[in-house]
């Protein structure tokens, strides 16, 4: 073991003791990415939002949530590592964390930089052979998946708040998914614009795709937006399949292909 440098998708340059065995996550789609890539014992630290796999969940310890982070539980744990996301993680709080210890952050709005994550995270935590596999499999499910695309693109709403009604809009990995499936993003606007209803009826979408998360949309919310756009097809859809960007991407394909059909 020795100290490395590696250079993070913020093109920060990061130093750490390779293999690093003391990593704590900050992002509940990259946690699951590390035990997928076998480091159950190396990780000691995630957030409470950090829900799979949920036997890791339920044994390690929590040190607060993705943007209200516990630094004390964090000292506490004496990381030799800290992985993070320059959108899901505070600011303020990150830049605190990296005058104390390695803090290697991700930036992520597209498919290729998720796939540049994955292969990046494989060589700095001594996981290669492991990432590679895993995103050889990746690109073959999402290879199958162009293949099946229909030839007519649904103009897709994609809404993740209610209260005001927010939705996904360009730049955003959602919006990178929507177009691997073959979706038109009906939101022309970039990142996450907050709508009223009659913007919404305005936009008239073919689809409206209510996400499971961040506001846990439900069966009863189907009608609220019928009401707003009667010509639509409102369709309630699992949030992890098109915002988590790790090993999540192997059962994306798959579930993309059954909203196609």
């Amino acid at each position: 073991m020795q100290n490395t440098s590696f250079t993070d998708q913020l093109q920060r340059q990061v130093t750490v003791l390779h293999p690093p065995r003391r990593i704590i996550s900050l992002v509940p789609s990259q946690t699951e990415l590390l035990f997928h890539l076998g480091l159950d014992r190396e990780v000691v630290g995630i957030t409470k939002f950090c829900v799979h796999p949920q036997k890791q969940f339920k044994c390690k310890t929590k040190i607060g949530g993705t943007k209200t982070l516990n630094l004390e539980r964090i000292r506490s744990l004496q990381p030799d590592l800290i992985i993070g996301n320059k959108e899901e993680n505070e600011q303020q709080q990150i830049e605190q964390l990296t005058t104390e210890f390695p803090v290697w952050m991700s930036d992520i709005s597209n498919l290729s930089q998720a796939l540049e994550m994955i292969g990046l995270l494989g060589e700095l935590l001594g996981k290669k052979s492991e990432a590679d596999l895993l995103l050889n499999d990746i690109g073959s499910g999402f290879a199958r998946l162009a293949k099946d695309k229909n030839s007519e693109s649904k103009r897709v709403l994609y809404l993740i708040w209610k209260n005001p009604y927010m939705v996904a809009g360009t730049g955003t990995f959602i919006d990178s998914i929507l177009q691997c499936s073959g979706f038109t993003n009906a939101a022309k606007m970039e990142r996450y614009p907050v709508l009223n209803a009659d913007e919404i009826s305005d936009i008239s979408p073919d689809v409206i795709f209510l996400s499971s998360e961040p506001y846990p949309f439900r069966e009863k919310h189907l009608l609220e937006f019928n009401r707003i756009c009667p010509q639509a097809r409102v369709e309630i859809v699992d949030g992890e399949m098109f915002s988590w960007y790790g090993s999540r991407l192997l059962e994306v394909p798959a579930y993309l292909q059954t909203l196609l059909r």
